[in-house]
């Protein structure tokens, strides 16, 4: 009797096991297959169309993260869970990844588009642009202008310190830094160039290499001609010779913040400022603006000739000039361009009094005073 009765409770605490056990296999199987659901509905919400209405602009901040841009794009209306867009970033192992700067996100992008997006995409490109033969105020000017920087310049930069060339930044990022940036690869670029220059060059150091550069910059605009234009200035300082720049004399006058707009007047070519390079002896005190990487070559690596004078070819700069070695010969030169320019002032004038000749008519014939055609 006591053998069945404890058979009988052997058998109850089993069939207590295996239910126990087909219930948690049960929530396990359930467990699985809501888990399972989940990361269907997650992949499906990761890889289908995104809610944006319309190409957007976005903006990923410098040292954003996953879950910070993942809430940015959330609450701007691209993605429709940031917690799917961290989590497939997660498991595609970008969390690292997220490039700052302004990124084209596509209407209808889905996570995996924008996420892609973000960490092997190439940014919006925003640069500063500074031509060559610009002053550091004009400089200033363009980077003050520029609305996606922020801060401002704590100081005017020395002339010829910056190096022209396009510069790229993220908006967001300060003037500062921009200039910084100019600075730094005019100090790398000079460094380099001072290193390769002709051995018999007549200048004592790197600062001096670039206010001839800036000499020559603010001379000619033609590539091909500077090392020509820098050798002229490199056999008159060998000769103890005055470079006689125009362009020194007109930094002299508006200090690089604005440009003469006329000729330069006797009395200014005659007058003895640091400046004026017909009355001082050797290079001016600083540059007279920002050379570029060809003038500063041209100017530690400057043709071999003969020269020591030159003068503008034609009426306008591309024509370049025409060189000369002896004083002689370069007034001949001054005579030609003279009359070459004598002629083409005439010429502006006759097209000028043609146009308005041509404007008078156009007047007539709108108000009605034209003659009638013949009959």
């Amino acid at each position: 009797m006591n053998d069945r009765k404890a058979k009988r409770s052997r058998a109850r605490r089993s069939n207590g096991f295996v239910d126990i056990l087909n219930g948690l296999l049960s929530l396990l199987v359930l467990g699985l297959l809501v888990a399972g659901g989940i990361l269907l509905y997650g992949i499906s919400q990761f890889y289908s169309d995104g809610p944006g209405k319309e190409d957007t602009t976005f903006r990923v901040e410098t040292g954003s993260g996953l879950a910070s841009t993942a809430e940015r794009l959330e609450n701007q209306g691209l993605i429709g869970n940031r917690f799917i867009f961290q989590m497939g970033g997660r498991a595609l192992e970008r969390q690292g990844n997220i490039k700052a700067g302004d990124f084209r996100i596509p209407a209808g992008a889905s996570m995996a588009d924008i996420l892609k997006e973000l960490t092997e995409g190439n940014p919006i490109r925003y640069a500063v642009t500074i031509p060559e033969g610009w002053t550091s105020w004009q400089v200033i000017q363009r980077v003050n202008a520029d609305g996606n920087l922020i801060g401002e310049v704590s100081a005017m930069p020395a002339e010829g310190s910056i190096l022209p060339g396009s510069y790229d930044y993220v908006p967001g990022a300060t003037r500062q830094s921009v200039l910084d940036a100019m600075q730094t690869a005019m100090a790398t670029e000079l460094a380099a160039v001072w290193e390769s220059r002709a051995a018999d060059l007549p200048l004592e150091s790197p600062e001096q290499l670039v206010v001839l550069a800036s000499i020559v910059e603010k001379e000619t605009g033609l590539a091909s001609e500077r090392p020509q234009v820098a050798a002229v200035f490199v056999n008159r300082l060998k000769q103890s010779m005055r470079l006689q720049s125009d362009p020194t004399i007109i930094y002299g006058i508006t200090k690089g913040q604005s440009t003469l707009g006329r000729g330069l007047r006797r009395s200014e070519i005659e007058e003895k400022t640091e400046y004026n390079t017909y009355q001082i002896d050797g290079l001016p005190p600083t540059p007279i603006a920002n050379p570029g990487v060809d003038a500063l070559r041209a100017v530690a690596n400057p043709d071999t000739h003969n020269y020591l004078y030159f003068v503008a070819k034609g009426a306008t700069p591309d024509q370049g000039h025409v060189f000369a070695e002896t004083y002689a010969e370069h007034q001949k030169n001054v005579a030609r361009y003279r009359e070459i320019a004598r002629e083409a002032a005439q010429q502006a004038e006759a097209d000028a009094e043609a146009a308005r000749q041509a404007i008078e008519a156009a007047e007539a014939t709108e108000a009605g005073d034209a003659p009638a055609p013949a009959q």
